[in-house]
């Protein structure tokens, strides 16, 4: 009875006859490598047989066997091959209509102490077999912590394809899940309804995720499981600056702004207004119903009842329309006189809209603000030319920043980059308080020297537009006190001053 003898048998699909010769080889000499690797290939055969999951018990059982052989760890090939229709089958048996995970379990145990390459193909395999019932599973942690996303290979990290559609690649896949698992918690009952968040585990895997996220900064969802670990620590000082650019990226989503909302728990005004933008986007009302109902706690705080009723309505219709339950906090509320005598608003989109600002400045906090002067405006196209200094000054368009911006005003705006061609965008701006000042504006005093006949003046160095002195009635030799800004003349290709305010000096 020899290896060669035996695989022959396998080959002609003798493997009763082969089963029997590898028993009696394995009889006469347990310990020896060959009967042992000779028996475990036609396990193996036999496996490759019952990878379905109506002959999942057969299965199961020849992956026992195998098992059971105790193999040394070089014997890799064998459990290689394995790998393929165990991931087969764990995807057949997710296909179910009601999945057994109990089966799923059982397969784990078996597979916990299999000699597979890692990393490998095969292996990446049974990490995407295990992986698609991961929401469900109760096991994932574990299954995860012992498959050890340390050994996904440098293709697991690319976008995958499907029908044509670039998705997500398995490493981030692997990333995001667990991290969900992690905030899920574990179970502290049988039940599972009190469950408890491992600080340790989100503490260790932290660095692994920063890891992640600069490698690979074109994953998107990442840096936001990132900012709810964080949260789940209760690090709310670096949460945020975490979260932003993940927020920037997916800022017209409803829940980026729900998490936003929790980040600033502890800031009432902010809050409101990441729930007023929230409530503003293009969402179906399906996915709203619990950020409605957290909303209306806010507004009944506020004494806003008009408000509350009318979010209150919406949640009921959406609940209604879909025969789910009505919360009990909801029918306590339409209890309430003050809901009684409120009045129904058609919806509170002026109310969204008068915080949305406020909301979306959060974005670009890790964005300076620079003070600029407004030089110039142009109210039919919405356009300012400002300076900052003699280094940085250009022109934007103001619209849905601004109202009625004034040559003078001094300005906080973030901007979008570098200018070109001395345009900029902008991602923030409002007026500055009354006590900030700027570089590129001054005061000034003195006596005018008017130029005739152009009829505009000096007084020293700052230039007086003939308009402001016709406007002002100004005359030659005449004291007088302004305001001035920096400006660039482009025929004398040089900087100075200009006059945008003047007025006649009043002596005592």
């Amino acid at each position: 009875m020899s290896f060669k003898e035996i695989k022959e048998l396998r080959q002609a699909g003798k493997l009763d006859e082969a089963l029997q010769m590898a028993n009696q080889a394995l009889e006469a000499e347990p310990d020896n490598i060959w009967n042992k690797r000779a028996a475990a290939w036609v396990y193996y055969d036999y496996l490759k047989k019952n990878a379905q999951p109506n002959s999942f018990e057969a299965f199961k059982d020849n992956l026992i066997k195998i098992k059971d052989l105790q193999l040394p760890e070089d014997e890799k090939m064998v459990f290689d091959n394995c790998a393929w229709h165990i991931g087969s089958l764990v995807f057949g048996l997710q296909k179910k209509e009601h999945v057994d995970y109990g089966k799923i379990n059982e397969l784990f145990e078996i597979i916990r102490d299999f000699h597979f390459t890692k990393p490998s193909e095969a292996y990446s395999f049974i990490y995407k077999a295990f992986h698609k019932g991961y929401q469900s599973w109760s096991n994932y942690l574990t299954f995860a912590e012992w498959w050890d996303l340390e050994n996904l290979r440098s293709d697991d990290f690319l976008k995958e394809e499907y029908k044509g559609k670039k998705m997500m690649s398995i490493a981030e896949l692997a990333y995001i899940a667990y991290s969900k698992k992690l905030l899920e918690g574990e179970p502290l009952d049988s039940f599972g309804q009190q469950r408890v968040i491992d600080k340790e585990k989100i503490q260790s895997f932290l660095p692994k995720l920063d890891s992640l996220i600069e490698k690979h900064p074109d994953y998107q969802y990442p840096q936001y499981f990132k900012a709810k670990l964080l949260l789940a620590l209760g690090n709310d000082e670096n949460v945020l600056y975490a979260f932003l650019p993940f927020a920037k990226q997916k800022r017209n989503d409803f829940w980026v702004w729900e998490l936003m909302a929790e980040i600033f728990q502890e800031d009432k005004d902010i809050q409101f207004a990441c729930y007023c933008k929230a409530l503003s986007l293009n969402t179906p009302e399906d996915f709203l119903v619990k950020l409605r109902q957290n909303f209306v706690e806010m507004l009944t705080e506020k004494r806003m009842y008009n408000e509350a009723k009318t979010e209150i309505q919406k949640v009921v219709t959406t609940r209604e329309k879909h025969e789910w339950k009505i919360p009990n906090q909801i029918l306590q509320w339409i209890e309430q006189e003050w809901y009684k005598t409120a009045t129904l608003k058609k919806d509170n989109s002026e109310l969204y809209s008068s915080h949305i600002k406020q909301a979306e400045e959060i974005l670009f906090q890790d964005i300076p603000e620079e003070i600029i002067a407004v030089e110039f405006v142009n109210e039919n196209k919405s356009m300012l030319n400002f300076v900052k200094d003699k280094r940085k000054f250009g022109f934007f368009n103001y619209s849905g920043n601004l109202t009625k911006p004034q040559v003078g005003d001094l300005l906080k705006v973030r901007f979008n980059g570098d200018g070109q061609d001395g345009f900029y965008k902008i991602l923030t701006a409002k007026k500055s308080e009354s006590n900030v000042t700027s570089d590129a504006m001054k005061d000034f005093e003195g006596t005018i020297k008017v130029i005739s006949p152009q009829n505009f003046g000096f007084i020293e160095d700052i230039f007086i537009d003939p308009k402001i002195i016709e406007d002002s009635k100004l005359t030659d030799g005449q004291p007088v006190k302004g305001r001035a800004i920096l400006s660039f003349n482009k025929k004398k290709n040089k900087w100075g001053w200009k006059a945008i305010k003047v007025g006649k000096k009043q002596f005592n």
